[in-house]
């Protein structure tokens, strides 16, 4: 198992790379959707940081914390503000987190695990996510994007 440390330094390798996904978009790319019933640009990067603010709140919490609702946004430094207070949030969160927290059995989605599996199940699910923002980021136009991931020399 992974120390808590070691958890929230390798989510915030690949937090940080949202970040940097945002700033090379415009206002006018903000609702952008590449097929109807797809989030919007803005909605998936408010969706990775409010989702793993949740996965994080129902380990600390033992028991399913809902996601906060954040959509109402405009622009993309609206979005910015959003994405970043929740990555302010949940490092601080993440950081707080007993070892009984990460062992203990907690149920989620009709299934029982570990903290540290959910913890592990929100990255596998912001990483999935970060890589449609790729896309969409791609899509607006944008030709040179960061690395997948933040190298270790990168978050000190």
């Amino acid at each position: 198992m992974s120390t808590r440390n070691e958890i929230v330094e390798g989510w915030l390798k690949h937090r940080f790379v949202v970040h940097d996904l945002l700033k090379l978009v415009d206002d006018k790319d903000v609702e952008f959707k590449p097929w109807d019933g797809a989030y919007t640009l803005g909605g998936l990067a408010v969706h990775i940081a409010t989702s793993m603010d949740m996965f994080v709140k129902t380990v600390l919490n033992g028991t399913f914390t809902p996601p906060q609702k954040e959509d109402d946004f405009k622009t993309i430094a609206d979005v910015r503000e959003i994405v970043s207070k929740y990555t302010t949030i949940t490092t601080r969160d993440l950081k707080s987190l007993s070892k009984t927290q990460l062992t203990e059995e907690v149920e989620f989605n009709k299934e029982s695990a570990p903290g540290s599996f959910w913890l592990s199940n929100a990255i596998d699910h912001e990483v999935h996510h970060k890589g449609q923002l790729f896309t969409y980021v791609r899509m607006t136009g944008a030709e040179k994007v960061p690395f997948f991931m933040k190298h270790p020399s990168e978050l000190r």
